[in-house]
């Protein structure tokens, strides 16, 4: 999330290391162009964060430093088909250093959904929760600096769609995890709606409109009315749970 430069979903400073083993596999074919990505984020968040309290001095390790092993090179990944890129994380903080309220959180799984907004603007929530009554409701912890916020509070209104297991990496580029050349909606078939696309492909979305707002945690908590729902045939969720996404078993 800028101007902050921390990830959207654990808080963290990015790239952090769920975002580091995306990327390892996302250009694991092609280092230069890792090395350019990350050259060209670090430029921008030096700029950003020069802004706020002046540039950090650890720019160049955080950004390309992790992206080379010794000699040069990058960290290994393997190449064989369904093969892992490490059987551990290899970025992973030491276990006595874990915070135990985000372990906690880690054990409650979660539905993965995309909120989206005109403008348009999208963003991967894991805290989503829908209340039924009149009217009926929904709520929902959100970045307060992610662009879609912004689209968001501007429009008063946006859409919330259920992800489901072939929107994995739909997910992660919503979430920051993932590169998105061209933008976030480049890629994938969208439905334009007044609240917002919504992927074409997807089970269902609500059309929300936004009530209220303050601060939660590190977190926005995000109040809306559910004004209509638009439901396609069942579809399996995609689930978040100890930091990886995982599906109902068949």
């Amino acid at each position: 999330m800028r101007p902050l430069w921390r990830c959207r979903g654990c808080g963290a400073l990015w790239p952090c290391q769920p975002a580091r083993l995306a990327l390892l596999a996302e250009y694991r074919h092609d280092r230069v162009g890792l090395l350019v990505y990350l050259g060209s984020a670090m430029a921008e968040a030096g700029d950003q964060l020069a802004r706020l309290n002046g540039r950090p001095a650890d720019l160049h390790e955080r950004f390309l430093g992790w992206a080379r092993a010794r000699g040069g090179t990058m960290f290994h990944v393997n190449h064989e088909p369904g093969a892992e890129i490490h059987s551990t994380d290899p970025f992973a903080v030491p276990s006595g250093q874990r915070s135990p309220v985000r372990r906690l959180r880690g054990r409650l799984a979660a539905p993965v959904t995309l909120w989206t907004a005109p403008g348009p603007a999208g963003l991967t929530v894991s805290s989503t929760l829908v209340a039924e009554g009149e009217p009926d409701r929904l709520v929902g912890l959100i970045d307060a600096e992610s662009d879609f916020w912004a689209a968001a509070e501007e429009a008063g209104r946006f859409a919330v769609t259920p992800l489901g297991p072939p929107h994995r990496q739909l997910a992660d580029r919503f979430a920051g995890l993932f590169p998105s050349p061209g933008g976030l909606f480049a890629a994938d078939t969208w439905i334009e709606t007044p609240y917002g696309p919504v992927p074409a492909d997807a089970g269902g979305w609500a059309a929300c409109r936004l009530d209220t707002a303050r601060e939660y945690g590190w977190g926005l908590l995000v109040e809306a009315t559910i004004e209509a729902v638009d439901l396609a045939e069942e579809a399996a969720p995609l689930l978040h749970y100890r930091g990886r996404y995982h599906e109902l078993p068949s």
